[in-house]
């Protein structure tokens, strides 16, 4: 059998990794329509990503934060976005590489994305097919403070950072 040198299962990734970039860019310019939020999970350990040391060491591995209601300073650079959110109270700046990104969920459409981050390849991957674009809640999810004034407003529950470890095959 001959060996893929163009590797092509690493410019598939790459190609997908561009309709995260897009989706990102419409929230970015038009905010995001209707029902649509995101669901983006990321690997903490990647080089480039900038998140802060409390942070880090409740999520030392992996990371999701929803995009939904409350977000703000959305950019979105070629290789990487920018975005804050807050976590129990305290505002945080996020910057995230494209190539640290493992997963990309929006519910609304039932359309999900996983991929393949370097270094994490052996690592089994963050939600079963099944669960991709579910609005159930996501066992151990941890409440931001967005989670807790939609709650306050009897409106659905954004912006958590949800743990992923549930999912994962044992």
């Amino acid at each position: 059998m001959t060996t893929d040198q163009m590797r092509y299962d690493l410019l598939a990734q790459d190609a997908l990794r561009g309709v995260v970039r897009s989706a990102l860019r419409k929230a970015e310019s038009d905010g995001l329509p209707g029902d649509h939020h995101f669901y983006i999970s990321f690997d903490t350990t990647f080089d480039g990503v900038q998140i802060s040391p409390a942070l880090k060491s409740q999520y030392p591995e992996e990371m999701t934060i929803v995009l939904q209601h409350q977000f703000w300073g959305l950019e979105v650079d070629d290789d990487l976005f920018r975005v804050g959110l807050r976590f129990n109270k305290v505002p945080e700046t996020l910057v995230v590489p494209f190539a640290a990104v493992s997963g990309f969920f929006d519910p609304s459409v039932q359309f999900g994305l996983q991929f393949n981050v370097q270094g994490m390849a052996d690592k089994p991957s963050s939600l079963p097919p099944a669960d991709i674009g579910t609005n159930r809640p996501i066992p151990g999810a941890a409440e931001t403070e967005e989670a807790e004034d939609d709650a306050e407003h009897d409106e659905q529950t954004t912006g958590e950072v949800v743990s992923l470890d549930a999912f994962r095959k044992k």
